[in-house]
């Protein structure tokens, strides 16, 4: 594929077709790694699932001088660290962030096995984010394998709990992003033509517990005070709050409650999940729930949760590694696109300290869902856009 004549100049002394044809020579040798990735199957909730993983990512990150190392998680499977065995001091880090674990149960492989037809590997997690470890390592080792030093120091940090919000994790990713240069995430791109991320909603989580006076609903229902009347009152409230063209969404997803259909309900309950574009909405949304009341005589109302993620904003660091993103896809061949996610990521996390760039893993579908895919042909084309990231000089420099 010949270079547009219009090139980028952000690496004038980089040969990006050169290295999207390493890249793309190794297509075969990333399929075979993403089905082995896939086929080890690690969902959250069980941590020594999560081994087989980063084993095989400390293989390939070692094949690019990284030094891997393993942290051990209070509540997860850990993390794994990665940094050059050779690195100058001084010099400033990039941090890649990506996840091995995924919603899949264990057994899922023999009613969904990872399958290749029409240039396409279906399987659980190839998506959500298999595809986008193996596109790194592959990016890293190209960049050893052709001589290309990164200006910025490649940082590695792989989690197991990304799909429970990284409770258990966010202490590294925060540490990390506090001093970093820029951050660039592996979950899978948006859509079906792979757009990147440079904002995210953030994601809040709630339980309304409501309590009320339990009484005969036959002899004597004056005597009672429901608790399920007074939620759905409550539930009414929260779904009229709701304002998706602001992007501040509630959504009252499980509602549960009482005891017999002959007793006046003394407790209900709902769990809400709560999503913003901005900090100013996060705000806002948590105004409105500490506003609500039951509007029954004889209930209380009990709110426990906040926000785990916090949006992810498009900042100007965001949209400068955009920017040069775009161009640098140009030199690949490839009009890449932009925009936001309405899911959260550890972008978010990374994006409170440090310039982000979501969304440089697969180009695919079914996040989640039983149709999940990646599109093989895209991986050396994502894995070369990566690398060439990579190599762009300090983010204040794009400013």
């Amino acid at each position: 594929m010949s270079r547009p004549q219009q090139r980028a100049d952000l690496l004038p002394d980089v040969d990006a077709d050169r290295l999207l044809d390493h890249l793309r020579d190794q297509r075969g040798e990333m399929e075979a790694e993403l089905r082995r990735m896939a086929e080890a199957e690690s969902p959250t909730f069980e941590p020594d699932r999560q081994e087989p993983v980063f084993d095989q990512l400390a293989e390939g990150l070692a094949l690019a001088e990284l030094e891997p190392r393993r942290f051990e998680g209070d509540l997860s499977g850990g993390v794994l660290l990665a940094t050059p065995r050779h690195r100058e001091r001084g010099r400033p880090y990039q941090l890649l962030l990506g996840h091995t674990d995924t919603v899949w149960p264990v057994g899922t492989l023999e009613e969904m096995p990872v399958v290749v037809e029409d240039g396409k590997m279906r399987g659980p997690g190839v998506f959500d984010m298999k595809g986008g470890l193996v596109q790194m390592i592959f990016a890293l080792r190209a960049l050893h394998d052709l001589g290309l030093r990164p200006r910025v120091t490649p940082v590695v940090l792989v989690n197991s709990d990304e799909e429970e919000s990284s409770r258990d994790s966010i202490r590294h990713i925060e540490r990390l992003a506090r001093y970093a240069d820029r951050a660039f995430v592996l979950e899978p791109g948006l859509g079906p033509s792979g757009k990147l991320k440079n904002a995210r909603k953030g994601t809040g989580r709630f339980t309304i517990r409501i309590s009320g006076v339990r009484a005969h609903s036959g002899l004597e229902p004056e005597a009672g005070a429901s608790a399920i009347l007074a939620l759905s009152r409550v539930v009414q409230e929260l779904h009229e709050t709701s304002d998706p063209e602001r992007g501040a969404t509630l959504n009252v997803g499980i509602v549960e409650g009482g005891q017999r259909a002959n007793v006046v309900a003394p407790q209900s309950e709902a769990r809400v999940d709560a999503r913003s574009t901005s900090q100013d909405d996060v705000e806002w949304l948590l105004e409105k729930m500490r506003q609500l009341e039951t509007g029954v005589p004889g209930t209380e109302l009990e709110i426990e949760g906040g926000f785990n993620r916090p949006p992810m904003e498009p900042t100007e660091g965001n949209n400068a590694l955009w920017r040069a993103a775009r161009r640098l896809g140009r030199e690949l061949g490839l009009e890449l696109e932009v925009g936001m996610s309405g899911g959260a990521s550890d972008g978010n996390n990374a994006a409170q300290y440090v310039p982000t760039l979501d969304g440089l893993g697969a180009v695919g579908g079914g996040s989640h869902a039983p149709h999940e895919h990646v599109v093989l042909d895209a991986m050396p084309e994502r894995a070369a856009l990566l690398a060439l990231m990579l190599l762009l000089p300090p983010t204040g420099d794009l400013l």
